[in-house]
């Protein structure tokens, strides 16, 4: 989907398909087919942004045969799929009964973070559309806080200027224009946006930047101005933005909460619980930790990193952090000029939700992101962005 900000930019918005896992070309073709094409035609448009995302093989199959890379290309184009962004976080096994800290590897740190995210770029090059120069990547920021030591630490910053060599020989082959972004995400060595401002400066190139998602965001507690404040001042880009919401519990400390908080703590992903305290940001590696015994101080709100439909709140006593989405929004593309053209709504976890809550085959998971990209819509068009054709 794209929109005309008040400027005169085009701000794309995309859905993620990392909601799709699959691990080979032939399953994300299957991906266009059986979902991404059927969101399209309930939003009654005849274009729609997805952010793919591309698992380790099926990334080397399109950057190793030309012919698949244009393969694919011409299957986006048949189903009115277009593509100006990736998800490169992942590397392989999103799709598995458990991935919890298997997502972090590999890290920025190995070599072979680097060359999938090259190979990335360069299929991303080949996919953006005829009428669109930039393309984004986001990307794990730099490691999971373990095992992260000062010559981990210069590899990864070595590897990133690297990358943005690449990228630059990449532009001047193909006149696309490809940028890298840091995600920060709780628990990883850049947990917060002002965690990611020393090593972006260091890295010193401004094709790689920062990935701003919500939900992160809100699992940290940060205010979503003070942040942006904060990257614009030390001159840190805006790659692109997710757009997503945290699960929040106002008074953990009440066991009806705990108990609907506990329907949330399931075996496949890593959910980051925070608490906002006068010493500082308190956290566990994951929600079931924290529910158990006093691992985490109750005193005040909790926050799950946990990606809840955009569209649907928890029911009480459980709420999402929309708000801070909305805030983030605002300041994103609310201004004078967008922040970020690139926006991906990224709800992973429909099927972690609890059973109740889980769409019931493809066309119950179809509805929800195409409710949820309507929703994301409408907060566009509210801060005075126009909808293209």
């Amino acid at each position: 989907m794209r929109f005309r900000h008040p400027d005169g930019s085009t701000v794309h918005l995309a859905y993620c398909t990392n909601v799709h896992p699959a691990e080979t070309l032939d399953g994300v073709l299957a991906q266009l087919r059986d979902h991404c094409e059927p969101v399209r035609r309930r939003l009654g448009r005849d274009r729609l942004g997805i952010g793919l995302w591309l698992a380790k093989d099926a990334a080397r199959a399109l950057v190793t045969d030309p012919a698949a890379l244009r393969g694919l290309r011409c299957e986006l184009e048949r189903r009115g799929l277009e593509v100006v962004t990736l998800n490169g976080f992942p590397y392989e096994g999103f799709g598995a009964e458990e991935v919890k800290y298997r997502v972090y590897t590999p890290d920025w740190a190995d070599p072979e973070r680097l060359e999938h995210t090259a190979a990335l770029a360069r299929v991303l090059a080949g996919l953006l559309p005829e009428d669109v120069t930039e393309g984004s990547i986001s990307t794990l920021p730099l490691a999971w806080r373990t095992a992260y030591d000062d010559e981990r630490a210069e590899t990864a910053r070595t590897a990133l200027r690297t990358l943005a060599e690449r990228l630059d020989a990449l532009e001047e082959l193909t006149g696309r224009s490809i940028r890298v972004a840091l995600e920060p995400e709780p628990g990883c060595v850049v947990e917060t946006t002002r965690d990611a401002i020393a090593p972006l400066t260091a890295v010193g190139h401004d094709r790689i930047g920062i990935c701003v998602d919500t939900c992160h965001l809100a699992t940290s507690f940060e205010d979503p101005g003070t942040a942006l404040d904060d990257l614009a001042r030390a001159g840190v880009p805006v790659v692109k933005s997710q757009l997503s919401a945290a699960l929040h519990a106002e008074q953990p400390h009440l066991p009806e909460v705990r108990e609907a908080l506990a329907a949330f703590a399931e075996p496949r992903f890593l959910h980051q619980t925070r608490t906002a305290t006068a010493a500082g940001l308190r956290g566990t590696d994951d929600l079931d930790e924290a529910l158990s015994g006093d691992a985490l101080p109750d005193a005040g709100p909790w926050r799950s990193h946990f990606h809840v439909p955009l569209h649907a709140a928890p029911a009480a006593p459980l709420t999402s952090t929309l708000p801070v989405l909305t805030s983030a929004l605002t300041r994103l593309v609310g201004g004078p000029h967008p922040l970020t053209r690139h926006l991906e709504v990224e709800t992973y976890t429909w099927q972690a939700l609890p059973p109740e809550l889980r769409p019931r085959g493809r066309a119950q998971l179809a509805d929800g992101i195409a409710a949820e990209l309507t929703l994301a819509r409408d907060l566009l068009t509210d801060l005075g962005l126009k909808e293209l054709p």
